[in-house]
């Protein structure tokens, strides 16, 4: 029993040894747990921060290719222009390449996310930036009843307008409309147009319409009536009025009390139909207009304007014609319900001073007046009313004076058609009277820019 009692206190004394030697290494090993915790957690950070570093770096490498690629491709247009065109058998379109899904999540993290252009006929979407905006108008109008003194057709079209218009650099834009008529094909307007110029100034530089009153400027489909006005064919050059090649230069400019105030300074060659022409090379026609725009409520706003022409007429050089003119716009469209209802009311008149001889060759000048009132009302989305009253004397004998009214209804399919339907009477200077209906058919295809406001 002694040995027995001897064995288990040496036992007893050997694990109470061990236990105090392996306590301070336990002590140590907790100390030190939590230093190497917190430095695994700063390398991952470390790595996640290389890898967003690597991903933002291959991003910007990928930007810089495309950007390279777009140069070629813009470098190398011309050329590509010049190329024959394929068949419609050897334009298939191309599937766009699919990409690789990522085989691990640390792969799709460095991956760049790149857009694939689509090609469609083996064209770069990227080569429509260097087209135009390219349009085309139908006008189409019947006409029944009976107008000894200005007859027109049972049926016609009218006129279609084709449109190319795109900005060319920074700097300058160009527009160019062609009209095709049963006459005829000609250039309507086309015109380059700097919009950078200094002093806040605007230059066209080509053939235009003048900027006289309100409806010389203004395209046959823009007009919010069929026909043009009496004192716009006896005064103002009728359909074509005064449009020529030459220069415009305009400034805005702020007036007082929220005026804004438009300056147009214009020069001509001198030939616009019947009313101008240039019988020497000197013998140029010039265009003024004053316009003054004010919003007087947030629905409401008037535009007042002043014109002035000046040309030779057929007659000779020493034989000039002078035109003066002054219009007022008075608009009213609701901000919320502009689509469908508004009110537009228009004036303008016009005086004519031609130079000319008396049948007892006897040098005169006939001075003759014009005008025409105008009411436009939008009962609703689709349908709007109007109604318009004509005077005017005759350029060469003001003693000639006719008179006129219409009403008109509009319907709007859409935006890009129209049906117009107006009847029209007129009491000529010679006594005779003119009824007459008539019926329009406008349709519109591509991008057209907006008319003059």
């Amino acid at each position: 029993m002694k040995k027995i009692a001897l064995l288990f206190t040496l036992l007893l004394l050997t694990v109470t040894a061990r236990a105090q030697d392996t306590a301070p290494e336990r002590e140590k090993k907790d100390s030190i747990a939590p230093v190497s915790s917190t430095q695994s957690e700063s390398d991952a950070r470390i790595q996640a921060l290389e890898m967003q570093l690597r991903s933002l770096a291959d991003t910007v490498t990928a930007l810089q290719g495309e950007l390279r690629e777009l140069r070629k491709a813009s470098m190398s247009a011309p050329a590509i222009a010049g190329r024959a065109v394929m068949t419609s058998s050897d334009m298939a379109p191309t599937a766009p390449p699919v990409a690789a899904a990522p085989s691990s999540p640390s792969v799709a993290a460095q991956a760049p996310q790149t857009t694939q252009t689509q090609t469609f006929g083996g064209a770069s979407s990227n080569a429509k930036l260097l087209n135009p905006d390219i349009s085309l108008i139908g006008d189409f109008i019947g006409t029944a009843g009976h107008n000894n003194v200005a007859p027109s057709r049972s049926l016609e079209l009218h006129e279609s307008e084709l449109g190319i218009q795109a900005i060319i650099d920074p700097y300058a834009r160009a527009d160019v409309f062609i009209s095709f008529g049963e006459e005829g094909v000609e250039v309507e307007e086309g015109y380059l147009t700097f919009t950078s110029l200094p002093a806040g100034l605007l230059l066209k530089v080509g053939k235009m319409r003048a900027e006289f009153g309100k409806v010389n400027a203004m395209h046959n489909h823009a007009l919010p009536f069929i026909d043009r006005p009496l004192v716009t064919n006896n005064l103002v050059g009728g359909e074509d009025g005064i449009n020529d090649a030459g220069f415009s230069l305009s400034r805005f400019v702020k007036g007082p009390k929220d005026w804004f105030i438009q300056g147009t300074a214009q020069v001509f060659r001198g030939d616009s139909s019947s009313l101008f022409t240039a019988n020497r090379r000197q013998d140029v026609s010039v265009v003024g207009h004053l316009r003054a725009y004010k919003d007087l409520s947030e629905s409401t706003n008037l535009d007042l304007g002043a014109s002035y022409a000046r040309g030779h007429n057929e007659l000779g050089s020493h034989f000039l014609t002078n035109l003066y003119g002054a219009d007022a716009t008075l608009r009213w469209k609701p901000l919320r319900r502009a689509i469908y209802n508004s009110l537009l009311l228009r004036n303008e008149l016009v005086w004519s001073a031609r130079d000319q001889l008396s049948p007892n060759n006897i040098f005169q000048t006939q001075h003759a007046f014009g005008l025409y009132s105008s009411a436009e009302y939008r009962v609703n989305r689709r349908w709007t009313v109007g109604g318009r009253f004509d005077r005017s004397g005759r350029a060469t004998d003001a003693r000639l004076t006719d008179t006129g009214f219409s009403t008109i209804l509009t319907y709007w399919p859409s935006e890009f058609s129209q049906v117009r339907g107006q009847y029209r009477f007129g009491r000529y200077a010679q006594g005779n009277n003119a009824n007459e209906m008539l019926i329009q058919f406008v349709f519109v295809l591509g991008a057209h820019g907006a008319h003059p406001f």
